[in-house]
């Protein structure tokens, strides 16, 4: 065997997700031939990549079938989150990609969506932060049991830089963490804004494949000052079966598809989709309806990203501090494991295909 022929077998192996071969993609790398065994790697676009096991076998059959069919065959995977960034990188300099978690209207598990987004995101391998920029109403404080903890700071000239609290892995960020939890914040909107913008410059985020940013509900200051300060990936939208909150994500979808904004809508994922309780584990309520996030997504031609059950475990995990991510409800995590992989793969397919991103500049 030689490598030559490696090379033209596996440039017949496609990347389901980009459509492009894997040699095309320069995703094979370091092959070794010691007499019929072959041992290569494959670089994946995101650590979270649920496709690994059929370009597994994709590569096995391409190497028996067009080089030599008692080739044993040895691969390993490792993962380089993809990302199209060539902004000046003054902003968030290390981070690869940045996902917007938004939702038209309150009430639909945005924040519990977001929060497990980026757990499972980080289960997969990937370095991942969370921002929590619902300015009014911050909630991982409690999500993540670090009520009370202050984030440390650190001094780089005259400037102060803050330093995420780190639990579960990942990088967390909230502006509940900096105020009493009893203090309302009566903020107008230049002060929110001002809040985000500290955010992203005095925070040290370090080395990132994701920062996950759980937004206000609705369509306002907040998310115009996000995609003016930040070359925001895309945006997840989060609804609920129930048509009224189906109404409010149109306008949430909308607002990122205006050309003065576009930016990228990578997919839309339904929470409480249906109720299955404890005794009865074979049983489905729809209890806010059926599939009325789907049918959005096939509207607005939007990728779409999975169903997430309403399940008591979800919600008592984010009240004591412990979310779903990191319990042993194993059919949930599943849930949010299948939502992540969707994200990982929907940004990689951005990534691949769309212009890179952008500080968007809106004129007034």
């Amino acid at each position: 065997m030689k490598e030559s022929d490696i090379l033209k077998a596996l440039g017949n192996v496609i990347e389901p997700d980009l459509g492009r071969d894997l040699v095309t993609l320069n995703m094979v790398k370091d092959i070794v031939i010691e007499g019929d065994t072959v041992s290569f790697t494959v670089v994946l676009t995101t650590p979270a990549c649920p496709l690994k096991d059929m370009i597994k076998s994709a590569c096995i059959n391409a190497v028996q079938l067009m080089v030599n069919k008692n080739a044993r065959v040895n691969i390993k995977f490792i993962a380089n989150t993809n990302s199209n960034r060539k902004d000046n990188k003054h902003i968030l300099p290390g981070v690869k990609n940045i996902i917007a978690v938004v939702s038209g209207k309150g009430g639909v598990g945005k924040s519990t969506v977001a929060a497990n987004l980026a757990l499972a995101l980080s289960e997969g391998g990937a370095a991942v932060g969370l921002m929590d920029a619902d300015i009014y109403g911050p909630s991982m404080p409690i999500m993540f049991g670090i009520r009370g903890e202050r984030p440390q700071m650190r001094k780089e000239g005259e400037k102060g830089i803050i330093i995420p609290i780190e639990k579960f892995g990942i990088k967390l960020m909230s502006i509940g963490s900096l105020v009493d939890e009893k203090q309302a914040i009566v903020w107008r909107g230049p002060m929110a804004s001002s809040a985000i913008r500290q955010f992203v410059s005095d925070v040290d985020w370090g080395e990132l494949d994701y920062l996950v940013i759980d937004m206000p509900p609705g369509t306002g200051d907040i998310h115009l000052t996000l995609v003016q300060t930040t070359p925001v990936t895309g945006a997840v939208v989060v609804t609920t079966p129930q048509p009224v909150a189906l109404a409010d994500a149109k306008k949430a979808i909308g607002m990122f598809n205006q050309a003065q904004i576009k930016v990228p809508v990578i997919g839309l994922v339904e929470n409480m989709s249906w109720f299955t309780p404890a005794e009865l584990p074979e049983n489905k309520y729809y209890i806010f309806g059926k599939d009325g996030g789907k049918k959005l997504a096939e509207e607005y031609d939007v990728l779409f990203l999975g169903q997430i059950p309403l399940v008591q475990g979800i919600r008592e995990g984010g009240d004591i501090g412990v979310p779903v991510m990191v319990s042993d409800d194993e059919i949930t995590r599943k849930a949010f494991m299948e939502f992540a992989g969707n994200v990982a793969r929907s940004v990689a397919m951005r990534n691949a295909n769309i212009e890179a991103t952008r500080v968007v500049e809106i004129v007034v």
